[in-house]
C-alpha cells in the first residue's frame, strides 16, 4: 500500500460555469488553474468531456488541452476523460498526436466507455443507428485506436496503410524527423467494467470516488486482481478522483460545496444549468427527497479548514490504497477554487518541481 504521506496530488477541472459567469470565463479560470497546479507541484491536470450541460464548458478536451499546453511548460495535461464511443479512434489518435507533438512527454489519453451526456445527445454526437450501443465496443475500439497511436496495423488489415499523423509513421518514413512518443493511455471508470478491462491490459485505471463512491474499494480490488504485467506497467497504478474543497472558515467550506450539490440535483433531475451561488442554494425550496439527495451527495466532498481537507485526503488514500489523488474543487467561484487548490497544496506539502 502507497504511504499516503508522500502520496501526488493532480486536478481534475471541469471547467464549471458559475451563474452570473460565462464560459469564456471558466475557460479563463482553466488556464490560471493550470499555471497554478504546475506551480505549486500537482503532478497532472485533466479536463473531462461533457455536452449539452451550460455548467460545464468542457465539451472539447482536445481544443481545452492545445491551450494549456500553450501556457503551462512541465505539468502533464490529459483527459479524464475523453468518452471514446462517441468519437471515431482514427480522430482521438490524430488529435493527441497533435497534442504530444505540442506538449512531447506530457500528455494523457484517458478514455471513459459512458457517453458524459443523455442519449439522444450522445446520438447527436455518433451519427450512427447504434449510437446508444457504443459502450459494449469498447474493448474493439480501444484496441483499434492502440493500433492508430502505435501504427500497428498488420499487413492486409483494411486500414494498414491509413496513419494518425502526428504520429509514428513520420519516424518510419525515408528522411522523417523522430516522431513524438506516444500519449499514455489510462482507462477511466464508475464500476468493474474499466477496472477489469485496465488490469487485463496493465494499464493505469483512473476511478471516479467523486461520484461512485460505493464502488470506489470493489473496483480498485478488481483492477488489482485483474492485473497483468503489460509492457506499460509492471506493477497496478490506481488514481481516484475526489471532490475536495479547502477555504479558511469550514463554513465557507460547506456553502460552497452545498451549491454544487444543488447543480448535481438539477443534473440528475434532466435540469442542467449553471451552478448556482451559494446564496441561490439556501434560499432554494428543498423537498425532503432532494434535500436527502444533497445531503448524500455532500458526505463525499471532502470539505473544510486546509487540515480537515488534507485528514479526509489521508485517510482516503490510506483506505482506498490508491496511488494517486485527483482533486475537482466544487465551488461556484473561480477564485475559490484556485485557493482550494493553494491551501490544499501547503497543507499537503507539494514541492514544485526544479525548473
Amino acid at each position: 500500500m502507497p504511504d499516503a504521506e508522500s502520496i501526488p496530488l493532480s486536478v481534475l477541472d471541469l471547467a464549471t460555469v458559475g451563474s452570473g459567469s460565462t464560459a469564456a470565463a471558466a475557460l479563463r479560470t482553466s488556464v490560471r488553474l493550470a499555471r497554478t497546479a504546475e506551480e505549486l507541484g500537482y503532478r497532472r491536470y485533466w479536463v473531462a468531456e461533457h455536452h449539452s450541460m451550460p455548467g460545464v464548458a468542457s465539451s472539447s478536451p482536445a481544443v481545452i488541452l492545445a491551450h494549456l499546453a500553450a501556457h503551462t511548460d512541465r505539468i502533464r495535461l490529459g483527459s479524464g476523460g475523453v468518452m471514446l464511443p462517441n468519437h471515431a479512434p482514427l480522430v482521438i489518435a490524430e488529435q493527441f498526436g497533435t497534442l504530444e507533438a505540442l506538449a512531447p512527454g506530457r500528455v494523457d489519453l484517458g478514455l471513459g466507455r459512458a457517453p458524459g451526456t443523455d442519449g439522444a445527445t450522445a446520438a447527436a454526437l455518433r451519427r450512427t443507428v447504434t449510437s446508444h450501443g457504443g459502450a459494449d465496443d469498447f474493448p474493439d475500439q480501444l484496441s483499434e485506436l492502440t493500433r492508430f497511436l502505435d501504427d500497428s496495423f498488420p499487413d492486409g488489415h483494411p486500414y494498414a496503410r491509413i496513419h494518425a499523423v502526428p504520429g509514428p509513421v513520420q519516424g518510419k518514413a525515408p528522411g522523417g524527423v523522430q516522431s513524438p512518443a506516444r500519449p499514455a493511455i489510462w482507462l477511466l471508470g464508475s464500476s468493474g467494467f474499466s477496472a477489469r478491462l485496465a488490469g487485463t491490459l496493465g494499464l493505469p485505471f483512473a476511478f471516479a470516488h467523486h461520484f461512485s463512491a460505493a464502488n470506489t474499494v470493489p473496483a480498485l480490488d478488481l483492477y488489482r486482481t485483474s492485473f497483468r504485467p503489460s509492457d506499460v506497467l509492471t506493477e497496478p497504478y490506481a488514481l481516484i478522483g475526489v471532490s475536495a474543497l479547502a477555504t479558511e472558515d469550514p463554513k465557507e467550506a460547506y456553502r460552497q460545496a452545498r451549491a454544487q450539490s444543488l447543480s448535481m440535483l438539477r443534473l440528475r433531475t434532466g435540469r442542467p444549468g449553471l451552478v448556482p451561488t451559494p446564496e441561490e442554494a439556501e434560499a432554494y425550496p428543498y423537498s425532503p427527497l432532494e434535500s436527502e439527495f444533497a445531503d448524500e451527495w455532500l458526505s463525499n466532498v471532502i470539505h473544510g479548514t486546509p487540515d480537515e481537507v488534507t485528514t479526509g485526503l489521508r485517510a482516503l488514500a490510506s483506505r482506498t490504497g490508491a496511488q494517486e489523488l485527483m482533486l475537482t474543487a466544487p465551488a461556484h467561484s473561480g477564485d475559490v477554487r484556485v485557493r482550494s487548490y493553494e491551501l490544499v497544496a501547503e497543507a499537503w506539502g507539494l514541492t514544485a518541481p526544479v525548473r
